[in-house]
């Protein structure tokens, strides 16, 4: 490396902690023309005390591309919490193939902040070798609802026991999650656990499972659809009045 270009780094990387956000951003875009030259001083910084910096590093090095991506797999076995966190933030961003297998792996990272960024990761990956492990996240109270919604965006006939699992927890946002990436996978397993859903007391949970027993598409879900045409909830009455009519059923008076 010059000696120009070295300084020209520091100048950038002393830039990332000015009061400007434009300074800032037009470092951020500078650092990551520089590419490799730049990356192992801005993965440096992923520990930073400061959010903002870390963050604005993690934007330059995502600004590198696919050439950053060897450090970063580096990174997120670093013994720093917070450099773990961004490293698995930097690579979801960047959707490499060469990423999914360590982020699934760090699912069971002993940090709660890395387990969340590998989840939001692999979400943006859409890989089915993620299933899995997405399944086992749902189990996990810091990450479940993140693991729930990230199934919904890789349908896969693998998540259902896992999904069902979760359409039966206590926690609504999971619950809300499962109903609706049980419609988008539309696996028949489904069917009993989604006929349950619609008694479930949060008027979301009710409205999904309405909506993913239309995509199943089984006319077995009609005696448990009419209740919700008397819902309290609009939006789950106007739901159930779609699904009953994709399922063929019409009022009796129609």
């Amino acid at each position: 490396m010059s000696g120009e270009t070295d300084r020209r780094i520091e100048q950038l990387l002393a830039a990332l902690r000015d009061d400007n956000e434009a300074l800032r951003d037009h470092a951020v875009a500078s650092l990551g023309q520089l590419g490799a030259a730049a990356i192992e001083r801005l993965i440096n910084l992923f520990a930073d005390e400061d959010r903002v910096i870390r963050e604005a590093a993690r934007q330059a090095v995502v600004q590198v591309g696919a050439d950053a991506v060897p450090a970063l797999l580096e990174a997120l076995r670093d013994d720093d919490w917070a450099v773990r966190e961004q490293a698995a933030e930097a690579l979801g961003s960047l959707k490499d193939e060469r990423a999914i297998e360590p982020l699934i792996a760090a699912l069971k990272d002993q940090d709660g902040a890395v387990r969340q960024a590998a989840v939001l990761a692999l979400e943006k990956l859409r890989d089915p070798r993620a299933v899995d492990g997405l399944i086992e996240a749902l189990l996990d109270q810091t990450v479940r609802e993140e693991a729930a919604r990230a199934l919904k965006k890789i349908p896969d006939p693998r998540a259902v026991d896992g999904l069902l699992r979760g359409l039966a927890s206590g926690n609504w946002i999971v619950k809300r999650h499962a109903a609706e990436a049980l419609g988008l996978i539309g696996d028949t397993r489904a069917l009993d656990g989604l006929r349950e859903a619609l008694r479930d007391e949060d008027w979301l949970v009710r409205r999904n499972a309405a909506e993913s027993l239309a995509r199943l598409g089984d006319r077995r879900a009609v005696e448990d659809l009419l209740p919700l045409l008397e819902d309290e909830n609009d939006m789950v009455r106007e739901t159930a009045e779609g699904a009953l009519s994709s399922l063929g059923w019409t009022p009796p008076n129609a």
